[in-house]
């Protein structure tokens, strides 16, 4: 006979169902309030809270109060999944502010991505600058910049289009990719993100291939740290030491 989850569990889950329904920074009811809600103990309340705490969904303000947390949105590493098609699947809605689209001077590390192997390299490429955003909330400045045959990228729609669509639609096929993931404060581009300077950002260099392994993308994208994340799944490798004591 299955056993029903002890009682914190079970106020736990209807206070997730409130918190997803609440907004980023709403109060949330005290230990004592909840306890006469549910008529338990504040033990039982303080266990179902510990949870949320954990989870990042709730954050305690000692002399303030509790506020509602939402988790940032977050993409596994692993999964070459646009910004776009990866709002879409989660049922958000996207959008993109264009700071600067156009045809310029390749920099020296967009040349050595797109152009590395090249015995006379084109000197420029297709450059798209955006503010990202997931339901009206700013979260990234991307910086991508693609080969310079792919000038037809700037004719699509750069505010409400997908970019990785546009480049399937010329017949150009994101397929293979790696990324390198650094830190920084937000600096000159605060302003374009809402955030104070010195908020901490989330840094991801990707350079990703076509289908016939040539360079299609090369982006730099600045997330803003707490409101969203990139996801690591990994496994563990044990020294070749130990494998031989084994």
């Amino acid at each position: 006979m299955a056993t029903s989850p002890p009682l914190y569990q079970r106020i736990e889950q209807q206070l997730r169902r409130r918190l997803a329904e609440a907004a980023d920074g709403d109060p949330f009811p005290a230990e004592t309030r909840l306890a006469e809600e549910f008529g338990v103990a504040r033990m039982t309340v303080r266990a179902a809270l510990a949870a949320l705490e954990r989870d990042g969904l709730l954050e305690r303000v000692p002399g303030r109060g509790s506020f509602v947390r939402q988790a940032a949105a977050s993409r596994p590493v692993g999964t070459l999944l646009s910004f776009h098609d990866q709002a879409r699947a989660e049922g958000k809605t996207v959008r993109s502010r264009v700071l600067a689209a156009s045809v310029r001077p390749a920099e020296p590390s967009e040349r050595a991505a797109l152009y590395g192997d090249m015995v006379k390299p084109p000197q420029t490429v297709v450059a798209i600058s955006r503010v990202r955003y997931l339901d009206d909330q700013p979260v990234a400045i991307e910086r991508a910049a693609f080969p310079a045959s792919l000038a037809p990228l700037l004719d699509n729609d750069l505010e409400h289009g997908s970019l990785h669509r546009a480049l399937r639609g010329l017949g150009h096929h994101p397929t293979l990719g790696s990324s390198l993931l650094t830190a920084r404060s937000a600096g000159a581009d605060a302003g374009e993100l809402g955030v104070p300077v010195g908020q901490p950002m989330l840094v991801e260099v990707r350079t990703i291939l076509d289908q016939d392994g040539k360079p299609l993308e090369h982006t730099e994208s600045a997330y803003v740290a707490d409101r969203f994340a990139l996801k690591v799944d990994f496994t563990v490798t044990a020294p070749e030491s130990d494998e031989r004591a084994t």
